[in-house]
């Protein structure tokens, strides 16, 4: 028996698992649109990424109470769960045990009575539960980085709707504000037409306005309201009125400095990419469970107790009894099953492969994407508020020509049209760039501590 055990302890030291070799990143070696210097995203958490005081109040209360982030953290009690109760194979299993056997004819029956314990016990001597607990434990770090990309990507749904309710109510107000101007130019307009000093022409022109910006401020208003309550959504409960001061729209509350550094150290950071590198992990050792199936597997079964024709001298001690079976199985004829299991694991991981590249693939275009996006909405951003101050300053020319008798209503009209459009686009490129960055903190990585 101590050969016996001394040549498992051996045979136990050959793993299956094959070696694991990370794939190599099927991505160009760097951003093309990327600019030295800066931070790095993955070091950064997200009270640092983000600088408005009521947005990061919105934060804490979603990764509190948002219900998917909820369930992402059950997931990864399941799976530990889950880790453990395969990483209990490789223990021995100890239970007590007791048993009647009636035994006899109709006219004589006679009973044993036994007690005792039991331990059964597989020696892992080609590695198959080895393999199948690293597999286990894989999945479990895969559900955990899974996790982990819930969180960051809660956290960037968060302040990307947050940032998309502020611009609807940004757009209201401004609305608003033109919806009191133009009601304000019509009864002007009305009282000039009463003096015989304007037309008929200017003053249906003038209801026209007011009617036209009634609408777009119902518009906004439906609009403002909907993303209020997506955003509610997202934080899992109702956006109450204890909330801190918001820091101005146009300010930047989003860190712009985030440095991409180089593809092979920023995207292994991604949760996603960890997440598809564990499950690779995780194939590549059920490789070695399929291959240990192909050797013996050794069993060893002991009880030890009491036995007994008579209840009453069960616990006599003179019924002492033990037995112990070690069994040695090795497979012969499965019909193909084994080789079948083993080409399913080696297909399995070569799937887990190409998915992992994927995954690898798309890290990188959003990246590449954000880092593009970056450099065009700051030019832009800057060609915009150009142009809204030059539209200011041609409706203000335009009412006062327009006042002095100079220029007719009509152009004053296309002003006011103009100007709107100018300052609702500059809402609407702030809220762009700002949404870019969000984006470019999420696609590099953004810090997992708080």
């Amino acid at each position: 028996m101590a050969r016996m055990l001394a040549v498992a302890v051996a045979l136990a030291a050959c793993a299956p698992i094959p070696r694991y070799e990370r794939p190599e990143a099927p991505v160009p070696d760097r951003f093309d649109a990327a600019t030295p210097g800066g931070r790095v995203a993955a070091q950064i958490g997200w009270r640092g990424a983000f600088r408005d005081p009521q947005l990061v109040a919105l934060i804490e209360r979603a990764l509190r109470s948002n219900r998917d982030l909820r369930v992402a953290a059950l997931q990864v009690e399941e799976a530990r769960a889950q880790y453990r109760i395969v990483r209990a194979d490789l223990y021995p299993q100890v239970a007590a045990a007791g048993s009647i056997t009636l035994r006899g004819t109709p006219d004589d029956v006679t009973g044993t009575y036994q007690v005792g314990g039991s331990v059964a016990w597989e020696l892992d001597l080609f590695g198959r539960l080895r393999s199948l607990k690293a597999a286990a434990l894989e999945d479990y770090l895969a559900v955990e980085e899974t996790r982990r990309a819930a969180y960051l990507t809660l956290v960037a749904e968060v302040a990307t709707q947050y940032l998309r309710t502020r611009a609807f109510a940004e757009q209201r107000a401004l609305a608003e504000q033109t919806l009191a101007a133009v009601t304000d130019a019509l009864a002007t307009t009305q009282r000039l037409f009463d003096a015989g000093q304007r037309s008929e022409l200017d003053v249906a022109t003038a209801r026209s306005q007011v009617a036209g910006a009634r609408a777009e401020v119902a518009r906004l208003v439906r609009l403002h309201q909907q993303a209020a309550n997506a955003l509610a959504e997202l934080v899992g409960e109702p956006l109450r009125g204890d909330l801190p001061a918001a820091a101005a729209f146009d300010a930047d509350v989003v860190i712009a400095d985030l440095s991409p550094g180089i593809p092979s150290q920023v995207l292994l950071r991604r949760p996603d990419v960890l997440a598809a590198e564990h499950a690779l992990r995780s194939a590549n050792a059920n490789i070695g469970a399929a291959r240990a199936a192909f050797f013996p597997s050794l069993n060893l079964t002991a009880f030890g107790g009491l036995a007994s024709t008579a209840l009453t001298g069960l616990f006599g001690g003179a019924g002492l009894l033990w037995t112990f079976t070690p069994t040695l199985t090795q497979p012969l004829f499965t019909g193909g099953r084994n080789r079948a299991a083993l080409d399913v694991a080696k297909v399995r991981k070569r799937i887990e492969v190409a998915r992992y590249e994927r995954v690898v693939q798309t890290a990188f275009r959003e990246v590449a994407d954000a880092l593009v996006a970056r450099a065009a909405l700051d030019a832009q951003l800057a060609a915009q508020t150009e142009a809204s101050a030059a539209q200011q300053h041609r409706f203000e020319l335009s009412t006062t020509r327009y006042q002095n008798g100079i220029e007719s209503y009509l152009v004053v009209l296309d002003a006011q049209r103009e100007l709107y459009a100018a300052q609702a686009q500059l809402i609407q490129v702030r809220l762009e760039r700002l949404t870019n960055l969000v984006d470019l903190y999420r696609a590099l990585g953004g810090g997992w501590f708080p």
